[in-house]
């Protein structure tokens, strides 16, 4: 077995507004791994500035990987465990050379005949730049659209007031992301304001670290939470647990390229199942290669909820997809 990597820039179609500010271009690197006449590609999906393996020997590891690739997957996973895109790039890879195509999950979805559902995500800028996102997506049929929120509150409120208005939650879940933009106290009040308005649920209202805190809202509040960036970094199966048990979240948000790959998020899938919390699977700007196998692991799982899945349609020059989107409804052309 051979291993090789190789570095690529996606190019967003318009610059994209996050809490981190804005993104124009993403980095990402390729694995391909051969083994008599086959080939087997993954993405290692680094994110910078959010994942745990953003670190300046991210490459000497990528290398470290492929010189190693002969190695058994327990060894090449304690080893990689520091670098959960990595990982999940290596398990990409590894399916794609047992299953060959563009095959990692083989499933109803692989054979289009199922799709999965999706919440439409409506990206951070002007109000007006919102609406126009926000009226793009309910013409083209979603019922479930995500906002992120936590940059301008006054601003971002009276949008999600004009919105119910116009759908009650019947018609329409609203679903919103403050990638840790308040402090505890302003949370308190946001989570009632979201409250008023039948909100599904906020993505980690607080910075992540801060357990008693996050604990004291979860129990409290009236609007579900769910925790995102708290899950990013913790590694041992024993911490996710203690986590999970300290905080007893409404929801956990499972991004596989920050969280462990495909089997670190199994675990975590487990462990929230164990205590009744609810989650569901979110792409993290990754290529369509890495989307397109994130998509098939996500079909696997049997969620019912929408789940965050991207459609690839961010970028001027993404791979090939076999992924289709109808609405709302992630589809996969054979």
């Amino acid at each position: 077995m051979k291993a090789e990597y190789f570095k690529y820039l996606l190019q967003f179609k318009r610059p994209s507004g996050t809490s981190r500010g804005v993104l124009h271009e993403k980095e990402t690197f390729i694995l391909e791994i051969s083994e008599n006449g086959k080939k087997g590609i993954g993405e290692c999906a680094v994110f910078r500035g959010l994942s745990f393996d953003d670190r300046p020997d991210y490459e000497e590891k990528l290398q470290w990987l492929c010189e190693n690739i002969q190695e058994d997957s327990e060894f090449l996973k304690e080893n990689l465990k520091e670098f959960p895109s990595i990982w999940l790039g290596y398990e990409q890879a590894v399916l794609n050379l047992k299953h060959g195509k563009n095959l990692y999950f083989p499933s109803d979805f692989t054979n289009g005949k199922i799709p999965i559902i999706i919440n439409g995500l409506i990206w951070m800028g002007d109000i007006n730049y919102m609406e126009e996102q926000i009226h793009e997506k309910l013409k083209n049929g979603f019922h479930c659209i995500k906002l992120k929120i936590g940059v301008d509150w006054k601003s971002e409120h009276e949008i999600l007031q004009k919105l119910r208005q116009k759908f009650s939650k019947d018609k329409l879940e609203l679903r919103v992301d403050a990638n840790g933009g308040f402090n505890k106290e302003e949370a308190k009040i946001v989570l009632q304001q979201l409250a008023d308005l039948d909100i599904h649920s906020i993505e980690q209202p607080i910075k992540a670290g801060n357990w008693q805190d996050m604990a004291e809202l979860c129990a409290e509040t009236p609007t579900a939470i769910a925790l995102d960036e708290e899950l990013i970094g913790i590694i041992d199966f024993n911490e996710k647990k203690k986590l999970l048990e300290v905080i007893s979240p409404q929801y956990i948000i499972l991004k596989p390229s920050l969280i462990g790959g495909f089997s670190g998020s199994d675990e975590w899938i487990s462990l929230a199942e164990e205590q009744n919390i609810g989650w569901w699977i979110t792409s993290a700007l990754e290529s369509n290669i890495g989307l397109n196998a994130i998509a098939q692991y996500t079909f696997t799982k049997n969620s019912k909820m929408p789940q965050g899945l991207g459609t690839g349609g961010l970028f001027t020059n993404n791979f090939d997809s076999q992924l289709a989107l109808q609405g709302e409804r992630l589809f996969f052309n054979e």
